[in-house]
């Protein structure tokens, strides 16, 4: 069976049949179509849709090129994801046996456990890197990070964190970078569920610098506003617009001094309803460098533009008001939260007596501050000039979080149940392949105003009603393509099926 190891004493194995068995064997991917050796119909119309929007977004060529062994089979994952909302991979082989779809097989619950583990990070960046090059220097590129809540007890990056959606399960987090203009994900990471906002930027950077994007314009929310990023985005000459908030010393000189004149109707834009202005400011940039053992100064030209929208005031009032009165009955109640023993402090005034008790008084002077804001707010860039050419970009960075909502909620990613490390890598990379194909058909859809009489969920059933009929003898034929069928594969971008 083997020898024994002389220091522990262990049997080392030294034949053939010892080799683990459960190694997942290269599937051997042969060139031309697959012959037909069986008589079935099968529902084929989604799958030529998502077929096509493989070719046209480059995700099938990528793929290949990344994964040439198994590629097919991650794709037939994805297809499922997407036509089968919410359903588990135990699902998988009731589906494949009414769909075509790239594999064409069956993928039993274990082997896609071991096609998830067998994803490899180097084949996965590479992956980002052929998408990304696809559409580099074309867009701004929208960056946000969400939440994932997990079961798992011995996932490394669950950990207790700040939960987006207020869910009290461990999490990790998840980092998104979609194109604004095509609507696509292209690049995503997984982070420790006790990761803020603003301590990925410089990993961003860096990791652009691997893939070899360069001249990169990035979208961030003031989420991840801090001096150092942005220093950190100027030494990687990255161009930004990012969300930053009106406490800053410099953001609050600009306004008093502007506050009057943005309410001017010279300033106003009817599209949006919100008045805006741009001022150029210095920035003080600062690099350290420690080889040197010094600090690079100078200063840096950006682009300060502010806001004031009647709308966002109405709504910033009415949720400071029910902010307000959750700090009240938390002091009242005596449930104070940690993260919030700031604004206790902030806005009341708690005294105690033994005769009257505790009294709590509203501290009005700091209300007030907070009521002169209502309305406002203001962006950065070291790029753009033109405030409502920011703000329409900035905007764009729902996309980013229109796709959260789809890995979350059609994608069942909400709450994940995976059991290694490596099975949830594999699981999230086939989840992201998924979510492009589904971002590239909501775009479509919202681009030909098909949303006033579809959902996403209706269209996909009207085209996977199309059958194709295969056999031996008679080769393929396809069913029947109505008009109205015709008419969504055109508006989506795509040419209607035939044989």
């Amino acid at each position: 069976m083997g020898k024994v190891d002389p220091v522990t004493g262990e049997i080392v194995p030294t034949r053939g049949y010892t080799k683990r068995k459960d190694a997942v064997p290269d599937t051997v991917v042969k060139p031309g179509p697959v012959p037909i050796s069986k008589v079935q119909r099968s529902f084929y119309g989604a799958s030529y849709l998502l077929d096509q929007i493989g070719k046209a977004t480059g995700v099938e060529a990528d793929l290949k090129a990344c994964f040439p062994n198994s590629y097919k089979q991650l794709l037939s994952i994805a297809y499922y994801l997407i036509l089968e909302e919410n359903n588990s991979m135990s699902r998988f082989s009731h589906w494949n046996r009414l769909h075509i779809h790239p594999f064409g097989t069956d993928i039993p619950s274990q082997r896609s456990s071991e096609l998830f583990q067998n994803i490899d990070e180097a084949s996965r960046m590479n992956f980002f890197k052929k998408q990304g090059k696809r559409r580099i220097e074309k867009e701004y590129w929208a960056f946000d990070t969400t939440s994932i809540s997990s079961f798992s007890e011995t996932l490394k990056q669950v950990k207790d964190g700040r939960n987006k959606e207020n869910d009290r399960l461990p999490q990790f987090n998840l980092a998104l970078l979609f194109g604004e203009e095509s609507g696509l994900p292209f690049y995503y990471r997984k982070l420790a569920g006790n990761i803020t906002d603003v301590k990925t930027v410089k990993q961003l950077m860096a990791e652009f610098d691997v893939m070899g994007y360069k001249k990169v314009s990035v979208i961030l929310d003031r989420g991840f506003y801090s001096r150092e990023n942005i220093n950190e985005l100027y030494k990687n000459n990255q161009k930004f617009i990012i969300g930053v908030k009106l406490g800053l010393n410099y953001v609050k000189e600009v306004l008093e001094q502007e506050r009057d004149n943005l309410k001017l109707w010279s300033h106003l834009e009817p599209q949006f309803n919100t008045y805006g202005l741009c001022k150029t400011i210095e920035w003080d940039y600062e690099q350290k460098r420690p080889q040197k053992g010094d600090t690079l100064k100078g200063q840096k030209r950006a682009y300060l533009h502010l806001f004031y929208n009647p709308d966002k005031a109405a709504k910033d009032q009415s949720d400071m008001n029910d902010y307000l009165t959750s700090l009240y009955n938390d002091i009242k109640d005596n449930t104070r939260k940690e993260y919030r023993m700031k604004d206790y402090d902030k806005y009341f005034d708690v005294s105690e007596t033994p005769k009257r008790g505790m009294k709590i008084a509203p501290k009005e002077e700091a209300m007030r501050e907070a009521a002169r804001n209502y309305g406002y707010f203001a962006l950065l860039s070291n790029e753009v000039k033109e405030p409502f050419e920011a703000l329409s970009l900035y905007r764009s960075k729902d996309v980013v979080e229109k796709g959260f909502g789809n890995l979350k909620d059609r994608l069942n990613f909400r709450r994940l149940q995976v059991s290694s490390e490596l099975a949830l890598n594999g699981k999230l990379f086939v989840g992201f392949v998924a979510l492009i194909y589904l971002s590239y058909v909501k775009k479509k859809m919202q681009d030909a105003k098909l949303f006033e009489k579809w959902t996403l969920q209706g269209l996909l059933d009207e085209l996977d009603v199309i059958e194709l009929f295969e056999s031996p003898e008679h080769g393929r034929l396809l069913g029947e393509v109505t008009k109205k069928q015709e008419e969504l594969f055109l508006a989506l971008g795509i040419t209607p099926p035939s044989l």
